[in-house]
């Protein structure tokens, strides 16, 4: 097999290192840094990584090759280093939305980049930190904590790396240089289905759950407590009461046919909704995988130890079972599929960037004609010149397979001679010369009999929509799944801990002088990470805090360390050698914070104030407006105002409203603002 990226790589001076995808990061592979993260990723880069002869934006950019053993393609790992003080957006939203508001700017942000499959031998573009097309694409601070931004395996449009191959790479990564925290925005789906939705009542945690990532902060009020209870009751739906519950219903007989297959391929007995749902993923997850009409990332499958649920003559059945989408090609419309998906654009914008691709395809055919297709990045551009949202447009060709927009329809295939994934165009009565649309079977919403066993996949979404998307008469079943969609933001931590080593290691809490503690207007944030030799002096402590904490953030640049706690009576030449424990926490107070400097908090200058009727007291990435007369923001959907209405020009929130408007005219609408607060905040809680 021919190495494509290695054509570039005989452009450089020297040999490029070569390192193992499977194996890079593994503990002590190719490096064992031993330091805190800001140290750590500058060995990386030094030891494995090749400095590129270009830069986006006059920052530097490092790159480094790791070959696929068992087929031998070598996929690029870029990472950039972005300089806060020189960056259009010096403010981490990431962090704004996850908590970390009252983090101090760290001075450097480390990207670590893996562009889509044909993008590999191409220099990375002005707004590679935009594209949401990246394999992979992290970020971590200088101080350790950092977000996954996005994750694309085969259905996002590689053709070499599967999400779970990426996130094993991204995950060794975090742990060899000793980050502290990374936090994800869970929105990966397939089919339609949110993962952390399916994968949370299946197995009581999220799909990126595997890697040790929880619950971080729910949107809309949603606690911690709420969501394991939300995930409890829908994990422990008993079959047969769900089948009594939709006895009125036209989908009884399916649910039920659904509910007896899978209960006589399974050698345990089946009696909840988690317990099904466990056995199916099983199933899906070992037999060949149909093509789908929407999907963002790969599936996982389950742990092997469920194989013992299968029964040996009811696998071989199931692999020799045709699959329902092998007998015809299925198309949607586009305005169907868009109502199911769970979109921060509203259906007109979604509308209009499908025809724009459609226009962009069209005029490919017109001019050149020809039937060829374009490639999603030719796509991108032709589209981009109508559309500036980047993140819209490639929200929108994810979803574009076997889609009618129109009268035409759109579909996605490989292209069998580039091996390049590619858009065609075809007109509806036509599927290919000749070929009326009579001959092909029409899917708008599906309103086929489920024939259970015959595509697991469909058993699976047939199940997620009507049971837990649309379960009759039942608030809690609703508010439940409602809580799960709505915890969305996961973190996973790497504890501190003391290593058996001959290092010593400390969590260094700085506390400013007196002086200047009344300037922080918000919650210290966690301390820091410090090293030194197993004989340092108090001393060597100090200047090694003092070094750590200026090359970090950017408020301390001055920063002088004067005393440490407990330690007041001890000279600076005093060895720390059985005076302090490792893997102990200290406090230092020290002076020299600069409260002028711009770059003070993560959530940028301002002290905004979110105190919303849901619960909310925190920005937590939900569309939000603030009130005009006591400023305070909450969100727009607790507020009556919908997601695709523009927020009005005035806005007086409740409390504000109730002071303004005489008694009697309380109930009238006053600025959107009297809308009933969400669900799980009336009527039922989830503890």
């Amino acid at each position: 097999m021919s190495i494509p990226i290695l054509e570039a790589c005989k452009k450089r001076k020297r040999r490029p290192k070569l390192f193992g995808f499977h194996t890079f990061a593994d503990p002590g592979c190719p490096i064992n840094p031993t330091s805190h993260f800001s140290d750590n990723i500058r060995v990386l880069l030094r030891e494995c990584a090749e400095v590129e002869d270009y830069n986006v934006h006059g920052m530097p950019i490092w790159c480094t090759l790791l070959v696929n053993e068992n087929r031998g393609f070598v996929v690029p790992v870029y990472t950039v280093e972005e300089s806060v003080k020189d960056s259009a957006k010096p403010f981490c939203d990431q962090c704004r939305c996850t908590g970390w508001s009252n983090h101090f700017v760290s001075k450097r942000i480390y990207h670590f980049i893996i562009p889509i499959d044909e993008e590999w031998n191409k220099p990375l573009g002005d707004g590679v930190f935009e594209d949401q097309t990246h394999l992979l694409h992290g970020m971590i601070h200088c101080n350790g904590f950092g977000h996954l931004i996005c994750l694309n395996g085969i259905e996002g449009g590689s053709r070499y790396l599967c999400g779970r191959e990426i996130m094993d790479l991204w995950d060794r990564i975090c742990t060899l240089l000793r980050t502290r925290r990374i936090t994800v925005e869970d929105s990966s789906r397939k089919r339609c289905m949110d993962l952390r939705l399916l994968h949370g009542v299946a197995y009581g945690h999220p799909w990126f759950g595997r890697w040790g990532y929880k619950f971080c902060l729910g949107s809309f009020g949603v606690k911690e407590t709420n969501y394991k209870r939300a995930i409890e009751i829908l994990g422990s739906l008993e079959l047969d009461q769900i089948i009594h519950d939709f006895g009125c219903t036209d989908k009884c007989t399916e649910i039920r046919l659904i509910f007896q297959y899978y209960r006589d391929l399974s050698e345990t007995q089946l009696i909840t909704l988690k317990d099904i749902l466990r056995i199916m993923l099983t199933l899906k997850s070992r037999a060949p995988a149909p093509k789908v009409l929407n999907t963002v990332s790969d599936l996982p499958a389950s742990s092997s130890s469920s194989s013992s649920w299968l029964k040996p003559s009811s696998r071989r059945s199931l692999q020799s079972r045709p699959s329902l989408k092998d007998k015809a090609t299925k198309v949607r419309k586009f305005s169907s599929l868009i109502a199911n998906m769970d979109s921060r654009w509203p259906a007109r914008r979604l509308e209009y960037a499908a025809e724009v691709i459609v226009n962009a395809l069209k005029e490919k055919r017109e001019t050149e004609c020809t039937h060829d297709g374009m490639t999603r990045q030719e796509v991108r551009d032709a589209a981009r010149m109508h559309i500036g949202d980047t993140g819209l447009l490639d929200y929108v060709l994810k979803s574009m397979n076997n889609v009618i927009v129109g009268n035409h329809v759109v579909r996605r295939s490989v292209n069998p001679t580039t091996r390049v994934l590619e858009y065609t165009l075809r007109e509806l009565g036509k599927l290919g010369k000749g070929t009326p649309v009579s001959d092909m079977e029409l899917e708008i919403i599906p309103k086929l009999s489920i024939v259970p066993g015959s595509d697991v996949y469909s058993d699976v979404v047939y199940l997620y929509r009507n049971v837990l998307l649309n379960y009759p008469d039942s608030e809690l079943v609703e508010l439940a799944t409602r809580a799960v969609l709505d915890s969305k933001h996961l973190v996973k931590e790497w504890p501190f801990s003391d290593e058996d080593d001959q290092l010593l290691r400390f969590v260094c809490h700085v506390m400013p002088s007196l002086s200047e503690r009344e300037n922080f207007t918000r919650e210290f944030p966690p301390g820091e990470f410090i090293v030194v030799p197993p004989y340092a002096t108090v001393g060597e402590l100090k200047e090694t805090v003092e070094r750590t904490l200026r090359d970090t953030y950017c408020i301390m640049e001055q920063m002088i360390v004067t005393e440490i706690e407990g330690m007041e009576g001890m000279a600076d030449e005093e060895v720390l050698f059985g005076m302090i424990e490792s893997g102990s926490e200290i406090w230092m107070r020290g002076t020299g914070m600069c409260m002028e400097n711009e770059f003070k908090y993560e959530g940028g200058a301002e002290n905004w104030k979110v105190n919303c009727e849901c619960g909310a007291v925190d920005d937590d990435g939900e569309r939000m407006v603030a009130c005009d007369i006591c400023e305070v923001w909450q969100h727009t959907a607790c507020s009556g105002i919908d997601d695709s209405e523009t927020v009005p020009p005035l806005f007086v929130c409740p409390k504000c409203c109730a002071m303004l408007v005489p008694a009697r005219l309380e109930s009238s609408d006053c600025g959107g603002g009297m809308e009933l607060a969400p669900v799980y905040q009336v009527g039922m809680e989830l503890y």
